[in-house]
């Protein structure tokens, strides 16, 4: 077992996975489960949005209306599984979930928000001005045609989510390899990483 210090040393992995299978898709989706307050696991499927900055830590965006995030303010652990279908490649990473709304109060979060709001497509941003996630729909007419000023800042229901990973398990079936990677606090607050070969 060997001690890796930043950069996260499965992070290479997951960035070569991402090229490889650049041409599908659905490369960019991955499952991210929750613990609901009733204890029972929740799961769903969210787009990658980068990691944020030079970090090893994840971005989500989201609706803050959605259950997701009542499950994450009881519970804020969760776990990714992301698998790769060309490069026959999973990664399970799992961490703490940190909620980044309009009412932190950190500045530098909201300019995070704010980046990104704006990275993301008008189509996708406008999907935070329609009726909240998973209510009954009790209207038989379709839903008014809304309009949204492109230079418009984020709306209230825009959320993201930074998940900061503590442990990674990397699956290659390809090559039948498995490795497992966990991180560990240094005194200087930068995250020390081990890494270790076992069994698929």
């Amino acid at each position: 077992m060997g001690t890796v210090t930043a950069p996260a040393p499965w992070k290479q992995l997951l960035l070569t996975a991402l090229e490889s299978n650049a041409h599908l898709p659905h490369s960019s989706y991955f499952q991210l489960a929750t613990i609901g307050s009733n204890g029972r696991p929740s799961n769903r499927t969210v787009v990658f949005r980068g990691f944020q900055e030079d970090s090893d830590k994840i971005q989500i965006n989201t609706d803050c209306r959605t259950r997701k995030i009542e499950e994450l303010k009881h519970c804020p652990f969760a776990e990714i599984c992301w698998y790769f279908t060309d490069s026959w490649e999973q990664f399970r990473i799992n961490g703490t979930v940190d909620i980044i709304d309009g009412s932190n109060s950190d500045p530098i979060k909201l300019q995070q928000r704010e980046k990104s709001w704006f990275s993301g497509s008008l189509r996708s941003r406008l999907q935070y001005l329609g009726p909240s996630p998973g209510l009954p729909n009790l209207s038989e007419q379709p839903s008014n045609e809304v309009s949204l000023d492109p230079s418009t800042g984020p709306v209230g229901a825009f959320c993201l989510l930074v998940l900061d990973p503590h442990q990674v398990d990397y699956l290659n079936l390809k090559h039948n390899q498995r490795l497992s990677f966990t991180s560990t606090p240094s005194p200087n607050g930068e995250k020390s990483w081990t890494s270790e070969r076992v069994n698929p």
